[in-house]
């Protein structure tokens, strides 16, 4: 498991997403699911899985969080023909935001939002070389966090301590749109992860939200509070684990050991391990250990 994994928030779909996102990438499956009651959606049924190697972790919680496109998905193509393929398929029942073709930055390039609700950008590029990570989270800083990428970069690199800058672009003066010397593109490996930030001046009708978030699985206690006091900028935001940094991007900060937890088939500890957690803000290991051996 990746020490940072991207979360997804579904209404019900989420077994129906994963299985189709699955479908479409080598070295992809399902690594664990369960079903955790009694939250303030109701029944709640959560997946991990991998896509293309890296970790994702999917939950069905209702509606009130909504995918959109201000964190997507880049996935970085070994041919066009690979781009045509993943797009005819994301098509179905999608949305195109940039319609499929040949762009000055790339040969083949396409975005587009799938049936349910997340955004994949696909692109391919004959000169990129060596792709280290096919599937790459991606955030577009807009509206009230326009002209704040590189504030938010060089604080996840003083956050994440195993961390570098692996490309960065800036617009030039005269771009039409965009403020000189704002982030046209940037590539950072956070821990174990290989982010993209940009951003983009246009109003748009979405914003961060709870839908896509990043679960970073920690050891200790000691680690679970050093990210927790970190990241968290928002305290209404803060409940079982959850939390908004001052970029309004959504965490989770969990220890390692909580899957195992849920994963268990003795349901009376599930259900107290539940019930712990959904009391807290901040998560307590020893406390929802204690809860777990009842």
């Amino acid at each position: 498991m990746h020490k940072i994994v991207p979360s997804l928030w579904f209404d019900t779909e989420a077994r129906e997403a994963v299985n189709f996102y699955i479908s479409l990438f080598a070295d992809s499956k399902i690594t664990w699911s369960t079903v955790i009651e009694n939250t303030p959606s109701g029944t709640s049924e959560q997946f991990g899985f991998k896509l293309a190697g890296l970790d994702f972790v999917a939950i069905s919680a209702g509606p009130l969080f909504k995918l959109n496109p201000a964190i997507s998905l880049t996935v970085n193509c070994e041919s066009s023909e690979e781009a045509d393929a993943l797009w005819g398929k994301l098509a179905e029942g999608g949305f195109p935001l940039m319609e499929l073709g040949q762009y000055p930055f790339a040969e083949r390039f396409g975005w587009i939002q799938d049936r349910f609700g997340l955004s994949w950008q696909l692109t391919y590029t004959a000169d990129a070389g060596e792709i280290t990570q096919k599937i790459q989270p991606s955030l577009m800083f807009i509206n009230k966090q326009y002209g704040r990428a590189e504030e938010a970069i060089n604080f996840y690199l003083d956050v994440f301590k195993n961390s570098e800058t692996l490309a960065l672009t800036r617009y030039s003066a005269g771009h039409p749109f965009e403020k000189e010397g704002t982030i046209m593109f940037s590539k950072q490996r956070f821990e174990d992860v290989q982010f993209l930030l940009n951003e983009n001046s246009s109003n748009h009708a979405f914003d961060f939200n709870e839908a896509f978030s990043f679960t970073i699985y920690c050891d200790t206690q000691e680690e679970i509070d050093y990210y927790w006091y970190k990241l968290t900028a928002v305290p209404e935001s803060e409940v079982c684990g959850w939390l908004k940094d001052r970029f309004d991007v959504s965490w989770q900060i969990v220890p390692r050991e909580l899957d195992e937890m849920l994963l268990t088939e003795d349901k009376a500890a599930k259900d107290r391990v539940v019930a712990t957690f959904m009391k807290m803000k901040k998560l307590d290991i020893a406390a929802l250990r204690q809860a777990f051996k009842g």
